[in-house]
């Protein structure tokens, strides 16, 4: 998690942002409820309060007949059930209305049958004990007073400050949801775009360092596992930054917030709406513990299924080649059920837990209801404020799940970053030399009693010395395993040597910066890669620093051009993956005009040949004695018939040298190369 955070530092101010927004989010949420409750208990459910006598004029007075009243909130005894009094409301200042309950006279609106009536000049006892009265009692009441029902022109007169008090807490509460619409929306802007750049730096970060590796660690690493490192595991991190880092605190402070709101407004209330907290938290702690091992299982299964994926679909001409589709498919299959049942799993983890918290909040529900109706029942309690409690209740147990399930997202992303972050603690075995040494290479080339083995001491190399001049064209032969492609690599300082020492120009390559020393070998593989592009991207390889006419120059010396030009969109024809709807012959030709394209001075051509027919490759050979001129060539071939004007051919036997010469000096020794010279003479 402390490695994660680090992504944030660049991002402090838009974080700093974000939790400021959050705040008041949660300010806007708690306070929308508390809006309604005031309301009720202020306009909606105005008959509860006593009126005053005042005189014409009073802010919030309303005409009755030939007199003006006001609402008096001190006035009645059981002032318990109207503490609160509204913004703007004037507690009348005439002797009707002193301070003291002693002598003053009330006028009480009440409810009887679905009408309203007024009580008129009543005592501070009467008007609580006319407040606290059954539906039986209202009716005596009325038949000995002799109230009558007031018209509804009268009582929208006495309720005319309710209704726009009403008015304004809807106009309020209005403004509160559009605040809440713009602060959410401000804020999921910030995180989403913070989490997309932090996403975004990751991704490069990753890709940058997997160029970074040797050749070993991709010998021994599935390319479906790096795919996954870098699409879906970063992915999976994004939610921790646009999500679920804010929405923790958020929810946190959600949690707080309502507890603290609850219990300032009713203690009693609030205690009773924590009594299933303990319930609700062992459940979180036990889905936590569900959840990330369902995580864990997922990533890990999402992981296999690409690597499986990705190998079996570039082999997919061998498995046609063979007919083992039904076989792959099953082996597919399984992989595929494994990963089914990990998503079941998962989401059967969230299917029990989310039902079990809404009944949780249901049952706790029930219990504000119950024990805050036999409180307004009472008169202990306001209908507002059971009405907060009510909305509160509702939303208390939202953000523990959230907060539950969040922990479960975190979880899956830190089990994603830690996967990333193996490929990251990954240290490539080659690495160029803190202060290099400057070198121009022009070609001399030396192995010093060189030892080399790709795994402990199975040495591919033995003790392996020679010189190649620049400008020499130099042949490595020998049958397969002797360890002549392993010279080809290590000059270009692909791998480390375990003994002895490899010098370019006298300077050892371990001294020399890579890029610089693989900058100046040209190398021509066997086995041509093309990607997805046109044919001028894959001859320049994006290098902006080599114009059209270089790309056309090196594609007529290996003739290349005499394909190229033929096809509808010349250089910028497209090529499909791998290079797929050109022949092995085109593929091979490509690959030596990239290689001429960047001008080396040392060549490499490890099997160059190898998939030219015999009229191509006779092209190509008088192409390249003019590209060999001045430049040090380093060639393996098969068939002698195209190295046999080397100036020096090295055959290589089980990791040794042993013997090396001209071609007509080799056949004289009657030795190992004059063996594989005479069995090519048959075979031909």
């Amino acid at each position: 998690m402390k490695r994660l955070l680090s992504y944030l530092k660049p991002h402090k101010t838009v974080m700093t942002a974000a939790t400021l927004l959050v705040l008041l989010i949660i300010a806007v949420e708690l306070y929308r409820p508390i809006i309604i409750g005031d309301a009720i208990d202020d306009y909606i459910n105005g008959y509860y309060t006593p009126y005053t006598v005042t005189e014409a004029g009073t802010p919030g007075a309303v005409r009755y007949g030939d007199i003006y009243l006001t609402k008096n909130f001190d006035g009645a005894e059981n002032s318990d059930n109207r503490t609160d009094v509204p913004d703007g409301a004037v507690i009348s200042d005439s002797p009707a209305a002193s301070s003291g309950n002693s002598g003053a006279r009330f006028y009480q609106l009440f409810l009887c049958e679905e009408r309203y009536y007024m009580a008129e000049n009543l005592t501070a006892e009467e008007s609580a004990a006319l407040l606290d009265a059954d539906n039986d009692a209202l009716a005596a009441f009325i038949e000995t007073s002799g109230a009558a029902p007031l018209a509804r022109e009268q009582l929208k007169e006495l309720r005319r400050t309710d209704f726009t008090g009403i008015l304004i807490a809807a106009a309020l509460y209005l403004a509160m949801l559009l605040a809440g619409f713009a602060l959410n929306a401000a804020d999921t802007w910030m995180l989403q775009k913070m989490g997309q750049q932090i996403i975004f730096t990751m991704r490069e970060e990753v890709f940058s360092h997997i160029h970074s590796l040797s050749l070993s660690f991709f010998n021994t690493t599935p390319v479906g596992k790096l795919v996954t490192r870098v699409s879906n595991d970063t992915e999976a991190v994004n939610e921790l930054f646009t999500t679920i880092l804010v929405k923790l605190f958020k929810n946190i402070v959600k949690i707080i917030g309502y507890a603290v709101v609850m219990l300032s407004i009713n203690v009693r209330m609030a205690l009773c709406s924590f009594v299933l907290l303990p319930l609700v938290t062992g459940l979180t702690f036990f889905f936590r513990y569900m959840s990330r091992k369902a995580y864990q299982l997922t990533r890990t299964r999402i992981t296999e299924l690409n690597t499986f994926l990705s190998e079996h679909i570039s082999g997919m001409k061998l498995i046609q080649i063979f007919a083992r589709e039904k076989e792959k498919y099953q082996e597919f299959a399984g992989k595929s059920e494994a990963l089914f049942a990990a998503n079941w799993r998962e989401v059967m983890t969230f299917a029990i837990f989310r039902p079990t918290i809404y009944l949780v909040s249901v049952l706790a529900m029930i219990l504000i209801i119950g024990t805050g109706s036999a409180s307004v029942l009472s008169g202990t309690l306001s209908l507002g404020t059971l009405f907060i409690f009510i909305a509160y209740i509702s939303s208390f147990f939202e953000p523990i799940q959230e907060l539950a399930e969040q922990f479960g997202t975190l979880q899956s992303s830190l089990a994603s970053a830690e996967k990333i972050f193996s490929i990251l603690d990954e240290q490539p075995e080659i690495v160029s030399p803190a202060a290099p040494r400057a070198v121009e290479i022009r070609g001399r080339i030396e192995f010093r009693h060189v030892w080399f083995a790709y795994e402990k001491e199975d040495y591919i190399l033995k003790d392996v010395s020679f010189v190649i001049e620049p400008g020499w064209r130099v042949a490595f032969v020998g049958a397969t395993g002797a360890g002549k492609s392993s010279i080809l690599n290590l000059i270009g300082r692909y791998y480390d040597i375990q003994k002895g020492e490899i010098l370019i120009d006298g300077v050892n390559i371990k001294d020399i910066d890579t890029d610089v020393l693989r900058g100046a070998i040209g190398q021509v593989q066997q086995d041509v890669f093309l990607f997805t592009g046109d044919i001028k991207s894959n001859i320049t390889l994006r290098n902006e620093a080599i114009s059209l006419e270089e790309v056309k120059r090196a594609a007529q010396i290996v003739h290349a051009d005499s394909f190229i030009e033929k096809m509808p969109q010349g250089y910028d024809a497209p090529v499909t993956e791998r290079g797929s709807t050109l022949s092995a012959g085109q593929r091979q030709l490509l690959s030596f005009a990239r290689t001429l394209a960047y001008n080396p001075a040392i060549l490499v051509l490890d099997e160059a040949t190898a998939n030219i027919d015999t009229e191509t490759e006779s092209m190509i050979t008088s192409a390249l004695e003019k590209l060999m001129e001045g430049r040090t060539t380093i060639m393996v071939a098969h068939r002698l018939s195209t190295i046999q004007h080397a100036d020096n051919i090295i055959v290589m036997h089980q990791g040794r040298i042993r013997e090396s010469g001209t071609h007509q000096e080799l056949l004289a020794q009657n030795g190992l190369y004059k063996n594989l010279y005479d069995l090519q003479l048959v075979d031909a």
